[in-house]
């Protein structure tokens, strides 16, 4: 099981599980991580994802996470 998210994941790069960088963890709010999208991300990682094309930022829970390392936050297929 993943660990819970903690202050210190901010500023981590959030990965899919493909290798694609999406972008990085501005703030963490308890199982939610805000992830600031990377500017030139693609239309298609974005509908993957869920995500709108005109959000600043992005919600992730806990449970869409697959691993988090030192430096990055590797997300769920």
């Amino acid at each position: 099981m993943v660990r819970d998210f903690e202050s210190s994941d901010e500023g981590k790069t959030v990965v899919t599980a493909d290798g694609d960088e999406v972008g990085t963890i501005e703030q963490i709010d308890q199982n939610m991580a805000h992830v600031k999208p990377k500017g030139s991300l693609s239309r298609s990682v974005r509908r993957r994802l869920g995500w709108a094309e005109d959000e600043d930022t992005y919600e992730i829970t806990h449970s869409r996470v697959a691993q988090i390392s030192d430096d990055e936050v590797h997300l769920r297929e």
